[in-house]
């Protein structure tokens, strides 16, 4: 070996050294980014998470001087055999005032499936003022092949919520979470 090929060698191996590092250094990153992104967002409020367990009957008051709109969307995750919609797509609140309303779900399969709904509100900074009280989320749902049922959604918009936010949107992806339930 020659000289000239020995230095060749010993940068290649500095250069695979740091390349190697670099790689080490993204994977840890990438396990790093959910919770710094959890962190994130519950210091700016932007991640349109809602509570995940039920709130208590709002009882300070009615704001009747203002109006909210509250929209409701829904989707099936991939692979999840289910018709899944809301049966009002939208209401108009006053904040503090308790509502209730309903989606429908149907297992258009002919097997028995569990579903978990994960809700989502939008803008982002009106989720901590989207209060569940019920919610068909807070369970999972099981159906056997092709029933069908309603599922209720009781709520209310915190007083509190910014004068400038007139329009919610609350969204619900459903999941397969068959298979993947605690026993």
């Amino acid at each position: 070996m020659t000289v000239e090929q020995a230095e060749r060698n010993k940068s290649n191996k500095k250069v695979l050294s740091k390349l190697m590092l670099i790689v080490f250094g993204m994977f840890g990153f990438g396990f790093a980014l959910v919770p710094l992104y959890d962190v994130f967002c519950d210091i700016t409020g932007l991640n349109g998470k809602t509570n995940e367990s039920a709130a208590t009957t709002y009882t300070d008051g009615i704001d009747k001087s203002r109006t909210v709109n509250v929209q409701f969307i829904s989707r099936t995750a991939q692979g999840i055999p289910w018709k899944f919609v809301p049966v009002q797509r939208e209401i108009t609140v006053h904040p503090g005032e308790t509502k209730f309303v309903k989606f429908y779900a149907k297992n258009e399969s002919n097997r028995d499936i569990i579903g978990q709904a994960v809700p989502s509100v939008s803008p982002g900074l009106a989720a901590a003022y989207f209060q569940k009280i019920e919610c068909f989320c807070f369970t999972q749902q099981p159906l056997k092949g092709n029933e069908e049922v309603e599922m209720g959604l009781q709520f209310y918009v915190d007083p509190e919520l910014p004068k400038d936010i007139s329009t919610l949107t609350l969204s619900y992806t459903l999941y397969d979470v068959t298979g993947k339930v605690d026993s």
